[in-house]
């Protein structure tokens, strides 16, 4: 199996593989309840994979708690793994979502996220989502206290707007914005949103989650009745029973490419994905080992020029049916911050 290749995480950031591993699948939101000891096996492979970016989150379930047990039975590993984790995502009394990134909610949040995982700093630490009633300036600015005190390495930034990216980086450099990316997601690259360009202009990485569409773009799920029945992507609009068929043509298309290269689709979207350029990761997560190392052979899939127009222009002729998320979850997309104080 080819070695996934280290790619820079912006302008100053480390090196890191291109292909990490998203850790949401691991907290059940697929329906799927694993043991930690399965857990662990599937942490103990990526790592002997080299997938050693590992992205958490505050709001993924029991996962920072996962990687705190695992950590303290092998702590070998740790210094193996690049570790990412998130805040900013919390709940309001009836139950609807709201992002938060006021100063003292995120050293709290900081403060109790090293403690589950049991470690002294977090490699990188994102804000899940963009707060509209707390200015930007003043997040960053906990997050540049946070660096200073050693508690975190660098700072990302998850479903940020192109503004709100630029007055975050006036405070301190951003190592990477988190956003989904996909063949059904090029959203990113279009001028009225402007992500994209603005990553490039100050050198920050794009790290794209949900890369295979929620599993979609793997060509395995063939109905929404396919998936458990506490599975949450049955509330996505993408999966409901009238759009996954018109879903379904892109993935047949990237299908069949895929078994003209001798490749899975999965392998295929994923390695389109990073040939957008050096400063693309991307970070698929499952709950088995061989979907796991399918992903990371995607490291081995080149592309010639002529396939990579061939895979976008399927891409951009698709008719993609349903938005991202949930219409009450919408508004935390491409989140534009509170107005500066004067």
């Amino acid at each position: 199996m080819a070695s996934i290749p280290l790619r820079k995480l912006g302008t100053n950031g480390p090196n890191v593989p291109a292909i990490g591993f998203g850790t949401m699948g691991l907290a059940a939101f697929y329906g799927v309840s694993l043991s930690d000891e399965e857990r662990f096996k599937i942490l103990d492979r990526l790592i002997e994979l080299g997938s050693t970016y590992i992205d958490s989150s505050n709001f993924y379930g029991d996962n920072d708690d996962l990687l705190g047990k695992y950590f303290k039975k092998y702590p070998h590993q740790r210094e193996k793994v690049f570790l990412a984790t998130k805040f900013g995502i919390a709940f309001l009394p009836d139950g609807t979502r709201t992002a938060r990134g006021d100063a003292e909610y995120v050293h709290e949040q900081c403060n109790k996220s090293l403690q589950r995982l049991g470690l002294d700093y977090i490699d990188l630490y994102y804000a899940h989502r963009i707060d509209k009633n707390t200015p930007i300036e003043e997040t960053m600015g906990a997050l540049k206290e946070l660096v200073q005190a050693g508690k975190i390495k660098h700072i990302g930034l998850c479903e940020c707007s192109s503004d709100t990216l630029r007055r975050a980086y006036a405070v301190h450099p951003v190592a990477a914005v988190q956003i989904e990316y996909s063949p059904f997601s090029l959203d990113i690259e279009h001028e009225n949103i402007g992500v994209l360009k603005t990553c490039r202009e100050l050198g920050v990485a794009i790290v794209c989650y949900a890369p295979l569409g929620r599993g979609l773009l793997s060509g395995k799920i063939k109905s929404p009745d396919n998936l458990e029945e506490n599975d949450y992507r049955r509330k996505f609009p993408r999966y409901s029973k009238e759009n996954f068929p018109k879903n379904l043509q892109l993935v047949d298309t990237l299908s069949s490419i895929a078994k003209k290269k001798n490749c899975t689709t999965s392998q295929l979207t994923l390695a389109w994905i990073l040939a957008q350029g050096e400063d693309f990761f991307v970070i698929p997560g499952t709950t088995k080992i061989k979907n796991l190392e399918e992903n990371v052979g995607a490291a081995g899939v080149k592309l010639s020029k002529e396939e990579e127009q061939e895979i976008r222009k399927a891409c951009e002729n698709a008719d993609i049916a349903g938005g991202r998320y949930a219409e009450a979850v919408d508004s935390l997309l491409y989140g534009d911050s509170a107005p500066k104080r004067t």
